[in-house]
């Protein structure tokens, strides 16, 4: 586990390569918990939660998802939905930022995580939808899988200052 919040950030790495031990569920509690506590505009909470453990159902989101073969391996997989009528013209924001909180619990409660993009790409949202029996009025933004590392990545910053402007460009 990593105590500096900061460091959290740091250490948050894509991790795509897990051990079989599986993801204790109050670990997972903590991370919808986290989840749950993002932003979101006018407090709207847009978001919903699959959570995804079984085996079968984690080899079939590799299968569907082009970019989802660590859920072969992954112990643990969480979709993040949003119902757009709550907040039409935020939601990906908002789901992002509850994406990100996940990530970052993850890292802090010593969990490899990776996101994987589901919106805006109907190849890759529409048999998702269908499999896991998502109302069609509702959205999935993203998936994250995870589990414990099989491999430890060193903690970084991509810190470019040529990327900083100040006071405008």
């Amino acid at each position: 586990m990593v105590d500096d919040p900061l460091e959290w950030i740091f250490a948050r790495r894509s991790i795509r390569k897990f051990h079989s031990n599986p993801v204790e569920d109050e670990k997972i509690d903590l991370m919808l918990q986290a989840a749950m506590a993002a932003p979101s505009a006018n407090n709207a909470k847009p978001w919903h939660f699959i959570v995804v453990k079984e085996r079968q159902t984690l080899n079939r989101l590799a299968e569907i998802h082009p970019y989802a073969k660590m859920c072969y391996e992954a112990t643990l997989a969480i979709v993040v939905c949003a119902d757009p009528a709550i907040s039409k013209h935020y939601w990906q924001q908002d789901c992002s930022a509850a994406t990100q909180n996940i990530l970052l619990a993850g890292t802090s409660l010593g969990l490899g995580t990776v996101w994987l993009g589901v919106h805006p790409r109907m190849e890759r949202k529409e048999p998702i939808k269908k499999f896991l029996r998502v109302p069609d009025e509702l959205e999935i933004l993203s998936i994250v899988a995870a589990g414990y590392p099989a491999k430890k990545k060193q903690s970084r910053t991509q810190f470019d200052p040529g990327r900083v402007h100040n006071e405008g460009w």
